[in-house]
């Protein structure tokens, strides 16, 4: 385990977040992973932006077999060669936003959670953007767009709802930045927020049917439309969290 981050030049809430000692409100979707399981990572990236402190976010191409059009963090799966958790979550952010990894700084990662739909194991890896520059679309077969969200937009009670899967899934969901986030990087959000001391109380009755890919939060007046046929991108994270064991955040890698 690498030496702790410089706490002077990280802001008091990623303090707050490194320092929890409770568990995140976040469950595995599965007591275990299958052996085929796939090892993937996501950054995490927070950072001060021009409206105040932001994350970023990355909305997936409409394109894809999986996950079309869903608002994500960057992320993928392991490469031969890569220093994982932390190596992969640099380099697909690199590749899918343009993000240099000599700019960010890791202060966390998350334990572990295993997505039963795409088999994969993912690890949240939360940094620091010590040099924020502009983001831009990598391949743009992946990727739609890319957004640094406001903290304050994610926090907004106008802005938080909950949806509802046919599957039976019901998870927390933002409507920010012209985009409907939900599943499985909605709950992260909502458990990260919570525990760096930022979450306030919001409406959890007002619950929408799922968003369909690509699906504008400009659009949606009190429902995100009819719902559409379930797909294997259905979250796993879900809302109660199936039994399992927490994730806990741990020290930098």
């Amino acid at each position: 385990m690498s030496a702790a981050p410089d706490r002077g030049r990280i802001p008091d809430y990623l303090h707050r977040l490194v320092d929890a000692t409770v568990d995140l409100p976040l469950r595995h979707a599965a007591p275990r992973a299958s052996a085929t399981a796939r090892r993937s990572a996501v950054l995490i990236l927070f950072g001060d932006g021009p409206a105040g402190p932001d994350v970023l976010l990355i909305e997936k191409s409409t394109a894809l077999r999986r996950h079309a059009g869903q608002p994500a963090f960057p992320g993928g799966g392991a490469d031969p060669g890569d220093d994982y958790p932390v190596g992969t979550a640099l380099r697909e952010a690199q590749e899918e936003a343009g993000i240099d990894p000599a700019g960010v700084r890791v202060v966390a990662t998350l334990q572990e959670l295993f997505l039963v739909p795409s088999d994969n194991l993912v690890v949240p890896v939360v940094a620091w953007w010590d040099d924020p520059r502009d983001v831009s679309v990598g391949d743009p077969r992946e990727v739609a767009r890319v957004a640094r969200v406001p903290l304050a937009e994610l926090v907004d009670p106008a802005n938080r709802f909950r949806v509802s899967h046919p599957s039976g899934y019901i998870g927390p969901a933002f409507g920010v930045a012209d985009m409907v986030v939900w599943g499985f990087t909605a709950a992260l959000l909502d458990a990260i927020l919570a525990a760096a001391g930022l979450a306030v109380p919001w409406n959890h009755d007002d619950v929408r049917g799922m968003p369909l890919p690509g699906a504008r939060s400009v659009a949606l007046p009190g429902s995100l439309g009819g719902g559409g046929e379930e797909d294997d991108a259905a979250p796993t994270v879900a809302d109660p969290a199936p039994d399992g064991p927490p994730t806990r955040t741990v020290g930098p890698r």
